[in-house]
């Protein structure tokens, strides 16, 4: 057991559902408008490619920022494990359950699955921090 306490694995899945449902809700939203512009400019080459790219980076970009300040405002340290394989979970995982479209279901065991997978990440603590 971490020092810590033994509900670290709690918080861990509580910030990482979180994360995962604010995460996709923010690339989902974002895939929309990139899809918009390139329906606008339909006659344009590359149209909506640019929107696309950004909405993968913020897709992709938010969730370690969004794991380590929840973990943060939890008074947890040494969540470098979380953090690291949250965020490269995730790029399988957002783009998946957002570009797949794996529909409602679909979408809400995966983030489940990832809610767990985060429980499981967190109560490794890295030592010093």
């Amino acid at each position: 057991m971490t020092k810590s306490g033994p509900y670290r694995w709690l918080k861990g899945a509580f910030v990482s559902a979180v994360a995962a449902v604010v995460c996709y809700w923010l690339w989902a939203s974002l895939s929309e408008w990139a899809d918009g512009v390139a329906d606008a400019q339909q006659d344009a080459m590359m149209a909506g490619s640019i929107e696309s790219l950004l909405t993968g980076f913020a897709g992709v970009v938010s969730m370690p920022v969004l794991l380590w300040v929840g973990m943060r405002v939890l008074r947890e340290r040494g969540n470098h494990l979380l953090v690291i394989l949250g965020a490269i979970a995730w790029i399988f995982v957002g783009g998946h359950v957002v570009e797949d479209t794996a529909g409602t279901a679909g979408t809400a065991v995966i983030l489940a699955l990832f809610a767990v997978f985060g429980g499981l990440l967190s109560t490794v603590e890295v030592p010093g921090t």
